[in-house]
């Protein structure tokens, strides 16, 4: 059950939000300072909006103020998820249950996030890109549009896992181009790139470049064929 702002049951909203008309929430919401809430956004129950970072004293994340969260009209949060300051979701997004995003994602119109998937911070996400439940995708990835994530795909981005000091300035996430698809299961080393309309099998160890079209299975991932011209986007 959902209610309108004046009516919802533990809502709370802090000082210099603001929250578009038809807007209806669930039980127990928190939106914090300054988050922007489009019209006709749904809430699920227990979300949180405009969450600010908590970050450990070591991280070498971004520590200024990240801004606003913003959600375009017509997205629908579902309950428990957390959506972080600074990121900012288009028209039509949907959030499932318990997903996250961090600070400094741009997300695009009609993106689906699926049921505990974890978006962390300053990645990209382009429209009508699809990521199913429990996959991971790690900080500074590009999605570009009508990419495929399918549940349970794990995104890396740091060859080092956390040591020297020098692998700072090496960190980089995953480039997907667009109408790539990864199969459930896949996991994609550190700055790998997959090409556009290409797909990753289920269960693949993705360990280098994929060209555009290809069809890569196994680990370490290798080219089983090309995607026919009948699955292609056009």
């Amino acid at each position: 059950m959902s209610w309108p702002a004046d009516q919802a049951p533990g809502l709370t909203v802090a000082d210099g939000a603001a929250i578009g008309g038809e807007v209806r929430f669930g039980a127990n919401v928190t939106i914090h300072a300054g988050t922007v809430i489009g019209d006709g956004c749904t809430i699920g129950d227990n979300a949180v909006l405009g969450k600010r970072p908590t970050l450990s004293t070591r991280s070498r994340a971004r520590r200024q103020e990240p801004g606003p969260l913003t959600l375009g009209a017509g997205c629908a949060i579902s309950a428990g998820a957390v959506l972080a300051a600074g990121s900012t979701l288009g028209p039509g997004c949907v959030v499932g249950d318990l997903a996250t995003v961090r600070e400094r994602c741009s997300i695009g119109e009609q993106v689906v996030i699926g049921r505990g998937v974890c978006v962390e911070n300053d990645t990209t996400i382009g429209s009508f890109t699809k990521i199913q439940s429990n996959a991971y995708i790690t900080a500074h990835c590009l999605l570009e549009e009508h990419v495929f994530i399918a549940p349970c795909v794990v995104t890396t981005n740091d060859n080092f896992m956390g040591r020297t000091e020098g692998r700072h300035a090496l960190i980089k996430g995953a480039v997907i181009r667009r109408g790539a698809r990864v199969g459930g299961g896949a996991t994609l080393l550190p700055g790998i790139e997959i090409g556009e309309e290409a797909f990753v099998g289920a269960g693949a160890v993705v360990t280098r470049d994929v060209a555009p079209r290809a069809l890569v299975v196994g680990s370490p991932a290798r080219v089983l064929r090309q995607v026919p011209d009948e699955e292609l986007l056009g």
